[in-house]
């Protein structure tokens, strides 16, 4: 039976994003493995690895977690080894090493190049380099959106093949539109009134995700939009930071901090708006959710925003830094019901480019060149034996 192995950081990376990918090679009659930090149980794994993987490229905690996760690629004959997250990607790559040598083919999905248009030198100075040495050892490089796909190309990355896919895909079937009457009701079991205006915005806590641009620029119409509302859905170190700074602002009852939720289907259509607020995204989930509810965006510039929202079209592109740009485009959403629900149209047609079936065929279509590779070289084998 051949087999596979996905390897990432955390094995939530799993649980959220590649589920139905474990289940397609489960269905070609593959041996599923996973590796990852965490005791979370997994559906479509036959055998799941704990490592303890950590996120900093500079922790020694990484040299073990290499030691441990070379020990379990070469002492299982993997046919195919796909990685995701940064230091999933480095450990898993250099672990192949002598596996790639024996026929083991290695995929890579860069969620994002950490090094981009407008990102901190820093960036470019560590993970540049580390991304660009290691594609020497990549059989396919993923990436997820045109930016990262066009700078693995004029930069040479060294893989065997560069591709390019939309994101890891968003259930249609899961996140939908719901009906006026439906709406209602669900705001109303929730505490919410059909006048209020709901801007819902889902993502960790954390400087990246700039959750403190959301808070100003509502800060900044409350007056104008008096029935505003914010949903913060997530956790991270800097909730605590942002409950302050929205009671300082004057707008602490606007502002719901959700927490973690695993209903956000159920949140998003009963919504107005999405607004993301990031700094950094490769192709974000949480944006293609909200457009498949047949929400408009309104969201900062960045290369996940700009590929998925198209200004003025199914919402707004705004400078990152810009809060009275911001507050005034949830403004004019807010004013009219009209662009409102042609912008949501928008969104929803967008989002059948990203969309789990459009994701499943695209990846399937690049294990399934591997698996024949697998097919030619085992006859070539045979052939040899016989000659």
């Amino acid at each position: 039976m051949p087999k596979v192995l996905f390897c990432a950081t955390v094995d939530i990376h799993f649980q959220k994003f590649h589920l139905p990918y474990l289940q397609w090679f489960q269905n070609q009659g593959w041996e599923v493995h996973v590796v990852s930090n965490g005791d979370m149980e997994l559906p479509y794994v036959d055998v799941k690895h704990r490592i303890a993987i950590h996120r900093s490229p500079f922790s020694l905690a990484n040299v073990t977690a290499y030691r441990q996760l070379a020990a379990i690629v070469n002492g299982h004959s993997f046919d195919l080894i796909h990685c995701h997250t940064p230091m999933g990607g480095v450990l898993a790559r250099l672990s192949a090493r002598k596996a790639r040598q024996r026929g083991t083919k290695v995929i890579y999905t860069a969620h994002g190049f950490h090094f981009c248009k407008g990102a901190p030198l820093l960036n470019w100075l560590v993970y540049y380099p580390i991304e660009k040495s290691l594609a020497y050892l990549t059989d396919c490089l993923i990436t997820i959106n045109s930016e990262d796909y066009s700078l693995a190309q004029q930069r040479r990355f060294k893989a065997g093949r560069i591709e390019q896919v939309s994101g890891v895909g968003v259930n249609l079937e899961r996140y939908r539109p719901i009906g006026a009457k439906e709406k209602s009701e669900r705001r109303e079991q929730l505490g919410y009134s059909p006048d209020d205006f709901l801007l819902f915005f889902a993502g960790e806590f954390n400087k990246n995700k700039n959750q403190q641009l959301l808070i100003r620029a509502l800060a900044s119409i409350k007056d104008k939009v008096p029935h505003s509302k914010l949903l913060l859905a997530g956790e991270g170190s800097l909730v605590d930071e942002c409950r302050l700074l929205a009671d300082k602002l004057g707008i602490g009852e606007r502002v719901h901090f959700l927490g973690y939720r695993n209903d956000i289907e159920a949140l998003l259509p009963m919504c107005d708006a999405a607004v993301a607020s990031s700094l950094r995204e490769g192709l974000p989930v949480n944006i293609m959710e909200a457009m498949a509810c047949g929400l408009p965006i309104v969201a900062t510039a960045n290369r996940g925003h700009s590929e998925l929202v198209a200004d003025q079209g199914n919402g707004f592109i705004v400078s990152p830094g810009d809060v009275e740009a911001f507050a005034g485009r949830i403004e004019q959403l807010c004013s009219s019901q009209l662009l409102r629900e042609r912008m949501g149209n928008e969104s929803m047609q967008r989002a059948m480019n990203y969309s789990l079936a459009q994701v499943t065929v695209q990846l399937g279509d690049i294990y399934t060149s591997y698996m024949s590779e697998e097919e030619d070289e085992t006859k070539n084998q045979y052939n040899r034996a016989y000659i």
